[in-house]
């Protein structure tokens, strides 16, 4: 079995990717995580119409606790094995300046956007290095360019950019490539409290980098790893 893990399955860049992964052919069973049930558990039917059954399983987990994830790690391995892939997805936002950026909210994003990716990739890799395999990181755009307003965020993505590039490196050896792309504006939960105001039929959608991001975790590309892919999508005039 060659299982892939997904985080944020619920919503956005997380759902799109694993719908579209499900009827490609690439990995024989999913992990799915995330913390709304609900959600997950459409997104997991509507992957079962592609899919041979018992071939996705939910696992439900607050990324604010990333203390857990060992754990969890541990179980997907005892249950469905062969961890070949690592989508680290899942994202949080609450943008603030500076002045009222209180440090319960700076902790909690770096729990989610850097902790939680870091723990999920270091408890992978113990299983991964043995076969070689293939992870994942979605950043932003934000990580990249001066964002006022959005401390949290934008520097927990600069991390996320960082760590991957030097992971790339150091997990060669293993046969593990480290992937890292970075969307711009995109239609998701998460813009919409970044951007409450725009209108997002005007932007991109999670579909359009959820190709990109299919495309890279083809077990057959062998040439993107180690850089911060940007994923735009150019404005019509």
């Amino acid at each position: 079995m060659a299982t892939c893990i997904i985080t944020g399955v619920g919503s956005g860049i997380g759902k799109a990717t694993a719908l579209k992964l499900a009827t490609k052919g690439y990995y024989s069973h999913f992990a799915l995580i995330g913390r709304n049930d609900a959600d997950m558990h459409e997104t997991q039917t509507e992957m079962q119409k592609y899919l041979p059954e018992g071939s996705t399983r939910l696992y439900h987990i607050d990324l604010a606790y990333p203390e857990r994830i060992p754990d969890l790690v541990e179980k997907i391995d005892a249950e469905m094995g062969d961890i070949e892939a690592l989508l680290n997805i899942a994202g949080y936002t609450d943008p603030q300046p500076l002045l009222t950026t209180t440090l319960e909210s700076f902790e909690l994003t770096y729990k989610v956007n850097v902790y939680a990716p870091f723990m999920f990739m270091r408890e992978c890799v113990k299983y991964m290095r043995q076969r070689g395999g293939k992870i994942l990181n979605v950043a932003s755009t934000a990580g990249m360019t001066p964002r006022p307003g959005w401390l949290s965020y934008a520097s927990s993505k600069s991390a996320v950019i960082s760590m991957s590039e030097t992971l790339t490196a150091e997990l060669s050896e293993y046969g593990i490539m480290v992937y890292c792309v970075s969307p711009g504006r995109c239609a998701t939960k998460l813009r919409r409290r970044l951007a409450p105001d725009e209108d997002p039929t005007t932007i991109m959608q999670p579909e359009e980098v959820a190709d990109v991001i299919c495309d890279l975790v083809n077990p057959k590309e062998h040439c993107l790893d180690g850089q911060n892919i940007v994923i735009r999508k150019s404005v019509k005039k």
